[in-house]
């Protein structure tokens, strides 16, 4: 039996410490994915409206309620934060599972979950971001001293896409705020009612008014204001590699700071000696979870021939046994893709791949009548020219393919031009520390599967995206390094 749905937040942007419309050219209509219906309406925020956002988060960065407080301050807001986010953990996880469709067994022991712990993790941060003393090399001994600081780059876009509403703007607010940034976020239109319930967490936590600010619209109006606005400093963007590029381009003239997370295509490789045990339900996780809306979803598998049939049965058999259903149905393990346009266009591409020569294992339709959903689809094909080997389908699609040279294996799973991610489920150690070496991924998992970690470094190889999110690595991309040199001597 479904939860109660939670009352969704009003469709309004979040601007300075205030809820207000604004003026706008149009609204977006939000649905459920699980049934089409609608949910509400939210404005498409024009330019006029993201300058007062970006006006506000400058303001906010150069005061010194904001600019002064003590980093210790700064962790204590976090960390009150992370304690609000596990107080209404409920009703966030009801409304992540409302509009992007999740299961709640998912957004109740996932998505809520691992925003609070990446908030406690960054705040620890916050007294710890510290310059370093140094020696000049051509000058005499004692005669200069030389330190350099570590500084806030200034004002943050966030841009966060819809298959992990809250997670992903997480990720990018604990770091910014963590090293004394002020951020404004756009939400995916298709999801905006976690981001706008974090916001309202915001304001009881305590932020100052224009420390964080959220913008709602759709990429092409908002998000497009955003990357243009000359008070921005820093875009740290996810979502595809089209859109990715497309913001290479915008911010050309201006050089503003990029970060990307971008699109993958991530193999998931069975090694001849891997415990099939660990591997199927493993491999399943892998390209299943979240309707296989996921960036580093395994979503290419690699078998060895002669255990080719065994893989792909087992891997049948364990999807088959998900209830599909809606997100708030507790009993639900593989709930919808986000819109009638994403499911039509995974069920598009299936159809492409067998055209040309892919072969349907099992799955490759539309269940049911109502809602967005999507078979649990294997297809099968040798062709690295096919598109199920090579395209992002971005839903619950996995492509098949049988192997027999083990010295060609890392080739087979390198050619793609993403590099995000990759799964190995091996028992040798050896096998395990050689093909890591030599895959072209930003990640590499062992047997194991979607295990990101606030401490442990994220982002691509190639074109699955720029930079690095989480760990420490990540404030290279939130701070600007000032060299101080004075002469005493």
């Amino acid at each position: 039996m479904a939860v109660q749905v939670p009352p969704v937040p009003q469709g309004k942007n979040y601007i300075n410490g205030a809820w207000q419309s604004g003026d706008v050219a149009a609204s977006i209509t939000v649905r459920n994915p699980a049934d089409g219906s609608v949910l509400g309406e939210i404005p498409n925020s024009d330019a006029g409206v993201v300058d007062q956002a970006v006006q506000a988060a400058r303001q906010a960065f150069n005061n010194p309620d904001w600019r002064q407080l003590p980093p210790m301050a700064r962790e204590s807001l976090l960390q009150r934060l992370a304690d609000l986010i596990d107080q209404n953990a409920d009703e966030l996880a009801a409304l992540e599972s409302l509009d992007n469709g999740k299961p709640l067994a998912f957004s109740s022991t996932v998505d809520v979950p691992l925003s609070a712990m990446w908030f406690r993790y960054f705040a620890g941060w916050c007294s710890k971001l510290s310059g370093r003393q140094l020696t000049p090399a051509l000058q005499p001994e004692g005669s200069h001293h030389v330190y350099t600081r570590r500084e806030p780059v200034g004002v943050v876009g966030a841009i966060v896409p819809w298959n992990f509403p809250l997670v992903l703007a997480v990720w990018k607010l604990a770091p910014a705020l963590a090293a004394g940034c002020t951020v404004v976020l756009k939400p995916a239109e298709q999801t905006p009612y976690s981001a706008l319930r974090l916001a309202s967490l915001f304001e009881e936590a305590g932020f100052p008014p224009g420390v964080f600010n959220v913008v709602l619209g759709d990429g092409p109006t908002t998000g497009q204001a955003i990357v243009d606005h000359p008070g921005i400093s820093k875009i740290s963007f996810t979502g595809s590699t089209a859109v990715g590029k497309h913001i290479l381009h915008s911010v050309a003239d201006d050089l503003k700071r990029v970060t990307l997370e971008l699109g993958g295509k991530s193999p998931t490789i069975v090694m001849p000696d891997a415990d099939m045990d660990i591997a199927v339900p493993g491999a399943t996780q892998a390209v299943f979870v979240n309707a296989g809306q996921i960036c580093f979803a395994g979503t290419r598998l690699f078998a060895p021939r002669k255990q080719f049939d065994q893989v792909l049965e087992g891997i049948a058999n364990v999807a088959s046994t998900f209830k599909i259903g809606a997100g708030l149905n507790p009993e639900t393990l593989l709930g919808p893709v986000v819109s009638q346009k994403q499911m039509d266009g995974i069920l598009g591409k299936v159809d492409a791949s067998i055209s040309q020569g892919a072969s349907l294992f099992c799955g490759g339709k539309r269940y049911g009548d109502t809602g967005y959903f999507i078979e649990p689809t294997i297809l099968v094909t040798e062709d690295q020219t096919n598109p199920a080997f090579r395209d992002e389908f971005f839903g619950p699609v996995l492509t098949a393919t049988p192997y027999d040279d083990l010295d060609e294996l890392a080739a087979m799973a390198n050619d793609s031009c993403y590099g995000l991610a990759a799964h190995i489920y091996t028992q040798e150690l050896n096998t395990a520390h050689l093909l890591a070496a030599k895959l072209e991924a930003g990640t590499v998992w062992v047997n194991t599967q979607l295990s990101p970690d606030p401490n442990i470094p994220f982002g691509g190889f190639k074109q699955s995206g720029w930079g690095r999110e989480n760990s420490e690595d990540v404030f290279s991309h939130y701070t600007e390094t000032k060299s101080v040199v004075m002469k005493i001597a």
